[in-house]
């Protein structure tokens, strides 16, 4: 049975589905009406971070562009560049006995591309949400919407799976900046 989460609020995932080892993270998200006149292009990015709190190398930054983590634990599905359909947007796939022993930490990141060019911003997106389950039967664990108004960010931080104890825990976050993509690049590697 699905958790519904709040915003701060954390879940071990250990408990929530014991032996859990091939994780999904459908992130999704839907667009309002406007009048920018320009389609909209939201981008998930995962940051692995390391005790010191960046990325060990640049390929633990999982991305468009970068699909696939060195370690290959953490894989992205591909960039939707209209977010139409029901359902996931983006998809990350994780297996957690393949992540690196120095990886604490991943960050999920949703950035709209070109937003200021554009003049967009999450205040334009709604039914914005991260959802964890586990891969092998596709039972959802727990799922996190995002209930904020960011009306004028132009990215969020939707939620951090990490170690504690040897156990894999996540924390909805929902944080919102008034940044792009290379703002996080640059905090984190």
């Amino acid at each position: 049975m699905s958790v519904n989460i709040k915003k701060g609020e954390r879940i071990n995932l250990s408990k929530e589905s014991p032996g859990l080892q091939e994780v999904g993270i459908g992130l999704g998200w839907d667009i309002n009406a406007t009048d920018t006149g320009v389609d909209f292009d939201l981008d998930a990015s995962v940051f692995m971070l390391a005790s010191n709190g960046k990325i060990p190398q640049d390929e633990y930054f999982v991305f468009y562009n970068n699909l696939k983590s060195p370690d290959s634990s953490v894989r992205h599905l591909g960039d939707n560049r209209t977010g139409s359909g029901l359902g996931d947007d983006e998809v990350v796939e994780i297996d957690l006995n393949l992540v690196n022993s120095a990886i604490e930490e991943l960050i999920f990141v949703v950035t709209i591309h070109e937003a200021d060019q554009r003049r967009q911003n999450f205040g334009q997106v709604r039914n914005s949400y991260i959802r964890i389950y586990d891969q092998q039967n596709n039972t959802e664990i727990a799922k996190y919407d995002l209930e904020e108004d960011f009306s004028r960010e132009t990215a969020v931080e939707f939620g951090r799976l990490y170690k504690k104890g040897g156990e894999w825990r996540f924390h909805a976050v929902g944080q919102g900046y008034n940044e792009g993509l290379k703002s996080f690049v640059d905090k984190y590697v």
